[in-house]
């Protein structure tokens, strides 16, 4: 941000720093997560499927290995079954899709927090500005120093009002784009839990 924006914002500045930082270190965490899911999942999936044809313990031994994304530990709930049957692969895989939407979901709360806050920061700020305009008016009698207090209170006011909007907008962006994402994945999980309970009846894997 540029420096002569941040040190006419005032007070208000700090906080409003501070979540600008949270909000980008939070948008680089989920760049990571989603990074993760789409450079590796589809392809893990694949083979795991490839693997369940002839050979299902090297199917969970994959598994096992990338427990880091969704679907593999959706897969692990139902493929580790001691019954195994349609209704209880069923019940495991649904179970395990909603235990994973908190982590598609992760930090919307203070995204959604960052996005409501910051513009009120910044609307403070703006008060607080004009009043300080307000307080170095005297009826009658203007000098320069009161000019200058008139227009830095003015100032303040502005760039207060900028930097809450730029930190709100720019973490809106990120967050419908993350919500976006997690939308993706669970109609992507859907369909794989499909594939593998069709999979798992064409191939009479269930228990009689």
């Amino acid at each position: 941000m540029d420096q002569n924006l941040l040190t006419s914002s005032g007070i208000v500045a700090i906080p409003l720093v501070g979540f600008s930082l949270i909000s980008f270190m939070l948008i680089i965490e989920r760049f990571y997560y989603w990074s993760e899911i789409w450079r590796r999942e589809k392809k893990i999936i694949n083979q795991v499927f490839s693997l369940l044809e002839h050979d299902r313990l090297s199917a969970i031994a994959l598994l096992q290995n990338n427990q880091d994304l969704p679907i593999p530990r959706i897969f692990l709930a139902a493929l580790q079954l001691k019954r195994y049957d349609l209704e209880t692969v069923q019940v495991a895989l649904e179970t395990s899709a909603r235990t994973e939407l908190p982590n598609l979901r992760r930090f919307n709360t203070v995204f959604d927090t960052v996005i409501t806050v910051a513009p009120l920061l910044g609307l403070l700020g703006t008060v607080l500005g004009l009043m300080t305009s307000f307080a170095s008016l005297k009826l009658g009698a203007v000098s320069q120093s009161d000019t200058i207090g008139v227009t830095g209170g003015i100032s303040e006011a502005l760039s207060s009002t900028v930097l809450g909007l730029v930190v709100a907008i720019v973490t809106l962006l990120f967050a419908n784009m993350f919500r976006s994402f997690s939308r993706r994945q669970i109609s992507a999980i859907n369909s794989a839990n499909g594939r593998l309970e069709l999979f798992l009846r064409e191939s009479h894997c269930f228990d009689p």
